[in-house]
């Protein structure tokens, strides 16, 4: 019962939350739901079927063309219910899924990774030539049209109408995992060949579990077009897959929600890091690194493992570790931030005229609200002792976590870990067994 639970918050959160933030939030939170719709369905692929795509933009972009050409037929009086309009980018990314995956799953492994790639590629060449359906360079744009008493002219209204869609689409994606296809398609994960011997056609299976990926794809990607108003070649670019991918690997591709655990944290944490330094793809990218290195799992890995075992974890026991970790990750990522903030000062085009106006040498850049002497032993020194320190400290409670772990996997069932008898004979409630 504490998941429904959870998941009602949750919902609570984002229905009564937004009206109390400022546009640019709230702009944000729009971002957010349609990059962790578009991960959950990419997700549908590689984590239901293990079919890694790395063209997935292809059908965002297609459901996002297919809804600006639905606008713009709504612009010159078709009746259309504005709030229904992402059922084109579905509709748009069902029908070339369909026919994507069929070429696609013919293959497995890094070749229909590399098939999907080709395919994402070629409407990515096409597009800026084909100005008929995608608009040539300039892409297309339309106009969101009145319905119903509302405007859609704020981003709170568009905010609300793509919860909704959100909240059907990931439904419709549970109750999917559910169903006896849903079980199918992680049995093809796990072993195709016994699929197959079984007497299911695995190449259907996986063609219907692409078209079904593409076409939420297609909705996401139809809620882009709807929030921009506005869409252009760009979403069929090789970065647009990449993305998804980091959104999904990062959340945690083993667990459901992970994905758009992963989506929401790089989604706002572009929003609010990509004002404040130029290097926020760097950080985005050792982010990745480091998740795929420590906890391959990802975030929504590491929740499912601590809630799985709550009731044989001591909490007071781990508190201090947690937080020594905690500690010494902050001091070696801004012992890391403070170097590459330093030397992309020192690299870039203000420092190159800097040094020309000071008639050559090295003279003091300013960052983090301070002048650093390039040649200073403090300049390089306090960013080495912050970034060692940080790892003393990890690696001094990596060891005390990895034993409180150990002490939970030999502890029996229901029994904290730390506690031996006696202690649970102690702890234990007047009357009960101990």
């Amino acid at each position: 019962m504490r998941t429904p639970l959870l998941l009602a918050l949750v919902l609570a959160l984002l229905i009564g939350l937004p009206p109390f933030l400022d546009l640019g939030l709230q702009n944000a939170l729009v971002n957010v739901l349609i990059a962790g719709l578009f991960a959950l369905a990419f997700n549908l692929l590689v984590g239901q079927a293990g079919l890694l795509s790395f063209g997935h933009a292809a059908y965002f972009g297609i459901g996002a063309f297919a809804t600006l050409h639905l606008m713009r037929a709504v612009e010159d009086g078709l009746a259309f219910p504005t709030p229904l309009l992402p059922l084109a980018g579905a509709a748009a990314g069902l029908a070339v899924g369909a026919v994507a995956g069929f070429f696609a799953t013919l293959r497995s492994g890094v070749y229909f990774a590399l098939v999907t790639l080709a395919i994402a590629e070629l409407f990515h060449s096409l597009a800026p030539h084909w100005e008929g359906l995608f608009g040539g360079e300039a892409g297309l744009s339309s106009m969101r049209m009145p319905w119903g008493g509302l405007i859609f002219g704020s981003t709170l209204e568009v905010y609300y109408l793509a919860l909704g869609w959100v909240t059907l689409s990931v439904w419709l994606l549970w109750a999917y995992t559910r169903t006896p296809f849903g079980r199918l398609t992680l049995a093809l994960r796990d072993n195709e060949q016994r699929v197959r011997f079984l007497g299911y056609d695995a190449h259907a299976t996986k063609v219907i579990v692409f078209a079904i990926s593409a076409m939420f794809s297609g909705v996401a990607g139809a809620l882009q077009a709807i929030s921009n108003e506005t869409a252009n070649y760009s979403l069929f670019s090789a970065h647009v897959s990449a993305g998804v991918v980091l959104n999904t690997f990062v959340g945690g591709s083993t667990v459901f929600f992970g994905p758009a655990l992963g989506a929401a944290a790089f989604t706002l944490f572009d929003h609010l890091v990509s004002d404040l330094t130029r290097s926020w793809q760097l950080y985005q990218g050792l982010i990745f690194v480091l998740v795929m290195l420590f906890a391959p799992g990802g975030i929504g890995g590491i929740v499912q493992h601590h809630l799985r075992h709550r009731r044989q974890l001591d909490w007071s026991r781990l508190a201090g570790p947690y937080a020594l970790a905690g500690l010494g990750g902050a001091l070696v990522a801004a012992g890391m931030v403070f170097m590459i903030e330093s030397l992309s000062v020192l690299f870039g085009e203000g420092y190159a005229v800097l040094r020309r106006d000071a008639g050559g040498g090295h003279p003091p850049f300013e960052a983090f609200g301070a002048q650093w002497d390039p040649a200073g032993p403090l300049t390089w020194g306090l960013p080495l002792a912050l970034f060692l320190a940080g790892l003393f400290l990890i690696a001094r409670a990596r060891r005390d976590i990895a034993a409180l772990w150990e002490s939970v996997r030999s502890a029996p069932a229901g029994r904290p870990a730390g506690r031996g008898p006696e202690a649970s004979a102690r702890s234990a409630p007047s009357g009960s067994p101990s």
